[in-house]
Parts: structure tokens; sequence; C-alpha cells
């Protein structure tokens, strides 16, 4: 087996991160009782922020990011994992602190690694990724504290992007109601196509609260904004319903009364993707793979190579990237 491999390599001179294709040899590999052919990876706003060298996610350079991956074990020191096995990984910072997928070999720690579901193929896994994960993530916590078709509209916020995107995929499959944010109006067919059944604009939803409770309008939401929005989804809640907070693109600042929480019995659930525990991985990627909306998955997924990220991971930034991008990186 040629030990060389492809990999997207950041490399920092004088402060400056620069990205490059360059041929990695296989010892110089972290880590790791598993090997891994890596066939797809995908493209996630804070590998955005690893390439341009943001947020002092990466502290040792050279570094390979990609915070996802999926493909098939080609070595393995773990009785868990076979030569063959197809495999995915997210989270456990991976791509930031440990090198990520944008190389055709990983090497990791097998108790990062979930088995690739029946129904499920590397491709269609990574146009799931984090984004996948942190939706279904916040699907089941506003499940497990109650919420079912026919308690009313569900609240999407951040639609156009990842998590937004597929949360409202699947809501919309099983059955509920959803609504969503947009400050682009070019996005309402794509939101629609989705299964949004409304579209707020985002700046309403941002309006500074007047009143610790406001009229009850939402029976759940996934909110990947924070701030000021968050604070209004709060108290817009209805009695005995819940918000499952996956991101702070609004800010990480929360002014909110108490009274949602004591008065309406409101939920605030935090979703954590990065450390989630195995258990509730592994029933993450079943129910992602047993409810999947294919066609819908398909339509807000396009696929790029290694060579595309380095501009791509500036767009995404920017909030020029809708949906999902699925990088090849093993073709």
């Amino acid at each position: 087996m040629n030990k060389n491999f492809q990999a997207l390599l950041l490399e920092q001179q004088n402060g400056k991160v620069s990205a490059s294709i360059q041929q990695i040899d296989e010892q110089q590999l972290p880590e790791g009782d598993v090997t891994i052919a890596v066939e797809y990876s995908s493209l996630n706003y804070k590998d955005g922020m690893v390439l341009q060298g943001i947020g002092r996610l990466v502290r040792s350079y050279p570094h390979v990011p990609g915070i996802d991956l999926a493909g098939r074990v080609i070595h393995s020191q773990s009785p868990d994992y076979q030569v063959g096995d197809h495999v995915i990984l997210t989270g456990w910072r991976v791509g930031e602190v440990h090198w990520g997928g944008y190389a055709e070999r990983a090497r990791v720690r097998s108790e990062w690694l979930v088995p690739l579901p029946d129904g499920l193929d590397c491709r269609t896994a990574m146009s799931l990724g984090t984004a996948g994960v942190a939706a279904m993530l916040a699907i089941l916590a506003l499940e497990d504290y109650g919420l079912r078709p026919g308690a009313g509209e569900v609240l999407v916020t951040g639609g156009a992007g990842g998590v937004g995107s597929i949360a409202i995929a699947y809501l919309s499959a099983l059955g509920y109601p959803v609504v969503t944010s947009s400050g682009r109006p070019e996005a309402e067919d794509y939101l629609r196509a989705l299964g949004a059944t409304r579209i707020l604009p985002r700046a309403e939803l941002a309006l500074p609260l007047e009143r610790p409770l406001e009229s009850e309008i939402w029976a759940g939401c996934v909110d990947a904004v924070g701030g000021n929005t968050l604070a209004r989804i709060l108290a817009e809640t209805a009695l005995h319903g819940a918000v499952a907070s996956v991101g702070l693109a609004g800010g990480n600042q929360l002014g909110s009364s108490l009274l949602p929480f004591l008065l309406r019995g409101v939920g605030l659930l935090g979703i954590d993707s990065t450390t989630c525990p195995q258990t509730r991985r592994l029933q993450v990627w079943k129910r992602l793979a047993q409810s999947l909306p294919k066609a819908q998955l398909e339509a807000i997924t396009r696929e790029v190579a290694l060579d595309d990220l380095p501009q791509l991971g500036k767009e995404i930034l920017a909030g020029r990237v809708r949906g999902r991008v699925v990088v090849n990186v093993g073709g």
C-alpha cells in the first residue's frame, strides 16, 4: 500500500495561516488505534474558522483540518473495528487539536468513531455531518422534553445554514409544522422546498424584548442564533415548550427573564455535538438514517474537491454558503 497520501495542509508563518495540497507520509499521522481511508468530509462554519486561522482553534502547525470524516478502516488495533468497516467521525475536536478529515488518510482513536449505519453511504453521512448530528440532537432533546407533532408550530432559526436546513427537513418529514427565519428574501423558495410552512424576517425575531412574557407561539424551537433572538423566542414559547440552543451567530449573551421558565415551564436545552456521549451518538445516527428526507438532503448538498476549500472557507464565514457542502476526498 502506498504510504503517501494527499492532504490539505495548513501552515503558519509570521502569524499568517496558508493552505496547500501536499503529499504526506503516513508516518506523519498523529497517534490513534484506527487508520481510515477517508472517502468524504464536509465543510462547516468551524472549518471556515480553522482554514482562516481564526479563534485559536488550532494550536500547532502544520495541521490537517476537517471536523468531519467518513471512510473505510484500513488498519485497526481496536477490537471494535475491523479492516473494511465503514465508519463516521464527528466532533471530539478532530480537525482542531487533532488532524482531521481533509486528507486521504486519518488516524484516530476508536472511541471517537461510529459505525456507518444501514441505509447510509459515506457521501450521505457527510451531507449530514456535524450539522446533522447537531440538528438531530436538538430534535431528540425537544422530544425528550415532550414535543410531539400536533403540539403547534416549531421554529428553526438560521434556516439557510447547515444545521437549520437539516432541522427543517427532518422536522417537516416527522410531521411538524415548521416556521423559519431568514434575512435573505432570495432564500424563500429554498426554505419552502425543505418543508418550511412559514418564513419570518430575521429582524423581527431580533427585536429587543419589551415584556418578559409575550404571547405563546412556539411549541418548540431549534435556535442557532442566540442573543436577542433567543431571549425573544423564550418569551414566546408556549406552556411546557422548549428551545434547543445549537449556536450563537447573534451573540453569546442572554438578556432574558426567569418568568418563561417559572411561569410556563419552558426548557432551555443546550446542545453539544462535540463531546456527545457515544450512546447518544449511536441513537442520533440511527434516527438520521431511519427518517432520512433523502430528496431534500440531496437538493441542499453540493460536492467539492479539496482544493476548493480555502475559498469556500472564506465564503462560509461571510454567510454565502447555503445548505451543505460535501468534500470528495477519496475521489
